[in-house]
């Protein structure tokens, strides 16, 4: 089980911020996780791969004995250690930067590794951006296709870059969020972005099953990743998590096995579903 250490105040102004600068460092995976083969074999794409829940899926996906390629923003720090971390687990990792908002650079992206690794079994989208406004006429015109670019269209782009690749039995993981159940009055766009994530993955589940492609979605909780202190106060980050049932918010490593079950032959009979780490509410109806 993860600590739980309340985290001193602390603030990042880029987004989608540094796991180099957060105090205290997320927890990625816990020593008692041991790998059993359940993805031998395979090729992932992460995109948001370099940090956070990100960075906990590839590692965990190389410790089940996936090769990776973690696509970035411009954190090259953090994607150098998640690089790291994965060759440590004996898997090959591919470390691409660029912005997922841009088409010409998810069909890039997706080419390079699928040059790199052989092919392509696995497609995690899981890149965001949010910016906190308590107005929504404090949100600008600029700052929502920001977000509506980096947070849906971009899992648009990279499905459409993909879907060459992607044969029968493959899986594509959606990252949505518990706001997409019950909203965030200071996310409104954010929100937005997750509900329309949360659709996506039904709709194209069901544009995918016959040509046994599953595609299903993880919609965690608090979780401790760079997007908190890159979004959040100082006051609101030290407070960050404790309204969830447990107390606390969640770990990324309590967040990567749902998407290793969602990627393997565990989840077979899975398709436009969506996993609930998130710290015991209860959603969705």
């Amino acid at each position: 089980m993860a600590e739980d250490p309340k985290p001193p105040p602390q603030h990042q102004e880029h987004q989608p911020g540094s796991e180099q600068k957060m105090d205290p460092d997320p927890e990625t995976i816990y020593p008692g996780y041991h790998g059993s083969g359940k993805l031998d074999g395979r090729r992932a794409l992460i995109t948001g791969g370099d940090s956070g829940i990100g960075r906990a899926v590839a590692v965990h996906f190389a410790r089940e004995g996936a090769d990776v390629t973690i696509v970035y923003l411009d954190e090259d720090e953090d994607a150098q250690e998640t690089k790291d971390w994965v060759e440590k687990e004996g898997q090959q990792c591919v470390v691409i930067p660029g912005d997922v908002a841009e088409k010409s650079f998810c069909q890039a992206a997706v080419n390079e590794a699928a040059s790199e690794l052989g092919g392509l079994d696995i497609l995690v989208n899981n890149a965001a951006q949010q910016y906190v406004r308590q107005e929504i006429t404090d949100i600008s015109e600029e700052q929502l296709d920001r977000t509506f670019r980096t947070n849906i269209y971009a899992y648009f782009f990279m499905v459409q870059a993909a879907r060459p690749h992607l044969e029968e039995g493959d899986a594509i993981i959606n990252s949505t969020s518990v706001t997409a159940f019950e909203g965030h009055p200071g996310l409104l766009d954010y929100s937005s972005t997750k509900g329309a994530i949360l659709a996506f993955t039904r709709a194209l589940s069901g544009n995918l099953v016959e040509d046994g492609i599953r595609v299903n979605a993880v919609a965690p909780g608090p979780i401790w990743t760079p997007l908190i202190p890159a979004s959040f106060g100082e006051e609101q980050v030290e407070d960050f998590g404790r309204s969830t049932p447990m107390g606390r918010p969640g770990q990324p490593e309590e967040v990567a096995p749902s998407y290793v079950f969602l990627a393997s032959e565990d989840a077979s009979y899975m398709a436009g579903q969506t996993l609930h780490p998130n710290g015991g509410k209860v959603v969705g109806g």
